[in-house]
């Protein structure tokens, strides 16, 4: 029985990255004994209707890092990683007394799960980076986060250089708007508006998504 349920597991894992699962594959294969692979879980809600947009960035991390394990050397039959979405496994919220998304969980091979493996997204964030050092504090499982090429910045570049060249080509026989004090002045303001953004300062001090206050146990989410 634990050769057949490793071998279903391997054989969805080829297919995807991260294997969906309804209530019934979750009991299968998450919680019946026996089991020898750990399984990371998230749990969230990603139908359009719920309108859960940290579920959809939260899942887009997610894929990122069950991508790097999948297609990594280290790859093997004893960490997977699954989702189970409100819509498809209701009762597996219910039955987990789970009443948020999305949530991270890992399932040891032996075992029932404690306080730590639940992953605490609300002080650390869902970064890959991040999931993947508190996957190898459960499993000893280290992943290296390998994330796609993102081009759209060196498009973007390039398209800004290619228009001021241009620009500069049609007024070539007029260039005395480049000592324009006024236009100058105006740029600088821009780029320290921009720089001292809280976007900005997101972007480098790398703040969690959500804090909870720890007198009246309320979750405020932090925004740029």
């Amino acid at each position: 029985m634990l050769a057949e349920k490793v071998e279903q597991m391997m054989e969805w894992s080829s297919r995807r990255s991260v294997i969906r699962m309804n209530g019934d594959k979750f009991r299968r294969f998450v919680k019946a004994p026996p089991r020898n692979y750990s399984v990371i879980v998230m749990f969230t809600a990603l139908q359009p209707q719920r309108q859960c947009s940290v579920c959809r960035q939260a899942n887009e991390e997610y894929q990122v890092l069950a991508n790097s394990w999948r297609y990594s050397s280290a790859f093997s039959n004893k960490l997977f990683f699954t989702v189970v979405d409100y819509d498809e496994g209701a009762d597996v919220f219910q039955q987990l007394n789970m009443n948020s998304a999305p949530t991270f969980m890992h399932f040891p091979a032996k075992g029932k799960p404690k306080r730590a493996d639940t992953f605490d997204l609300q002080r650390i964030g869902f970064a890959s980076e991040q999931l993947a050092k508190w996957i190898a504090d459960r499993t000893d499982v280290q992943i290296r986060v390998f994330r796609p090429p993102n081009y759209s910045g060196t498009i973007a570049l390039a398209l800004l250089v290619s228009l001021v060249g241009g620009l500069l080509y049609l007024r070539r026989n007029n260039l005395e708007f480049i000592y324009n004090k006024t236009g100058w002045a105006m740029a600088a303001l821009c780029v320290v508006f921009a720089m001292t953004s809280g976007q900005m300062w997101n972007h480098i001090r790398g703040p969690p998504y959500a804090h909870k206050n720890p007198q009246n146990g309320q979750v405020h989410f932090n925004s740029c």
